[in-house]
């Protein structure tokens, strides 16, 4: 608001009266957004007869839109300390530079008294702080629960919360104005597995450990995205999407990771306790921390989280044609990934990746997707869910973490390795 009182300067009083007006209601429309969708086929159809509701069985959530206008004015709210850095840093030398300059702060530190920036200086301020709520025994927790549960946290993550996300039109724009799409499933999907992996380990998220790097990289990458969008992308429809990337679409992508993410493991026949279940959100909420998405959006449990999400979505159409090429990209990776050798190796993951998503996923939304049919669908599901239930019995809980870290960290190296010593972009 600064700066419009600032371009006021030298007009007369009444003048400056009615231009403030003229200002305040604008933002305050903007602020005021409408649950728009919460009429809609298919919001109610998720809500009340698909995952959603599942959602409200599993967390206990009494959803309503009480709260709608506490959380609204964050689809028009940014990380703009990130932001500041990336224009005090990455837009006044070349990116390599820019990028080393950072890693240093972070692997080194900032006090108040070091020669850089004021924006990294906050920046940093913030991150090195470690907030009174956090408990590192639930983050213990929860980086047990993603290992504990090995590669059903892998197909989680792919076909319940990533392909899931698709399904939301407006939350996907930033992928499509930034030509996403152009860069390949491989190279998001491997970046994405990197971010997650090295934030799920134990003592990951300690300050200047890998998690850490990676959460504050990603907060970069995220300001760097958006003030290119704005920059360079005239058509961005601010009022219908929000800000690019704006906090309440960080708030739900980061559901995914929890919410999303615990309801999925379920389906899958994992189970886990209270003290994991905590964990997860409690890794969740620091990670949103170090990532700057104000605290009031990270939920603490799952019915936080649901009555949340319950929120977001009545902002968010269905898939558009957009979703439906992301969805594909996706689907199609399994092909083009040359980490398996043989092309029958390929189609048969691909054909269980389908499954899965089936499975994991309303069918309506499937449908909208249009995710290809697949006969005997279930049968690789429930298998799984069988398979679960017999291991948990017969092993450990420590050598099934054990098992899981391996099990990832190798799927994560033959990610690095293709993407490095290949033509993905």
């Amino acid at each position: 608001m600064w700066y419009f009182f600032n371009l006021l300067q030298g007009t007369d009083k009444s003048q400056q009266q009615f231009s403030i007006k003229l200002v305040f209601l604008s933002v305050m429309d903007r602020i005021m957004i409408q649950p728009r969708f919460k009429d809609a086929l298919h919001f109610k159809n998720f809500w009340e007869r698909g995952n959603g509701k599942q959602l409200i069985a599993f967390s206990g959530a009494e959803v309503s839109f009480n709260d709608f206008e506490k959380f609204s004015p964050f689809f028009y709210h940014v990380d703009e300390t990130g932001d500041e850095v990336v224009k005090d840093v990455y837009f006044t030398k070349k990116f390599h530079e820019a990028s080393r300059e950072i890693e240093h702060y972070i692997r080194n530190g900032v006090s108040e008294t070091d020669a850089v920036p004021e924006s990294v200086k906050k920046l940093f301020a913030q991150t090195q702080k470690v907030p009174e709520w956090l408990d590192y025994n639930l983050l213990k927790s929860g980086a047990e629960l993603c290992m504990r549960s090995n590669l059903d946290s892998l197909i989680s993550l792919r076909d319940y919360c990533l392909i899931g996300g698709y399904d939301y039109a407006y939350l996907n724009k930033p992928l499509i104005v930034t030509e996403a799409l152009k860069k390949g499933a491989v190279k998001r999907l491997s970046e994405t597995l990197d971010f997650w992996v090295n934030a799920t380990r134990y003592n990951a998220l300690e300050v200047h450990a890998k998690g850490y790097e990676f959460a504050i990289k990603t907060r970069l990458i995220h300001s760097y995205a958006r003030l290119s969008i704005k920059k360079h992308y005239k058509e961005w429809d601010t009022e219908n999407w929000g800000e690019p990337i704006n906090s309440w679409d960080m708030m739900a992508t980061y559901i995914g990771f929890s919410l999303v993410f615990l309801h999925s493991l379920q389906k899958l026949g994992n189970t886990f306790s209270i003290l994991e279940e905590r964990g997860i959100f409690h890794l969740w909420k620091y990670v949103g921390y170090l990532l700057g998405i104000p605290e009031q959006l990270l939920p603490d449990d799952k019915k936080q989280a649901t009555e949340y999400f319950y929120l977001w979505t009545s902002i968010q159409p269905p898939s558009d044609k957009d979703s439906v090429l992301l969805a594909h990209s996706l689907l199609n990776e399994s092909l083009e990934n040359p980490i398996l050798k043989f092309e029958f190796q390929r189609k048969s993951l691909r054909y269980l990746h389908i499954c899965c998503t089936w499975f994991l996923l309303d069918d309506e939304v499937c449908k909208r997707l249009q995710i290809p049919e697949a006969s005997n669908r279930l049968l690789f599901p429930k298998s799984k869910i069988l398979f679960n239930r017999i291991y948990d019995r017969l092993v450990s809980r420590n050598s099934r973490i054990k098992r899981g870290h391996k099990d990832q960290m190798k799927v994560l190296e033959d990610y690095l390795n293709i993407t490095k010593n290949s033509n993905f972009h």
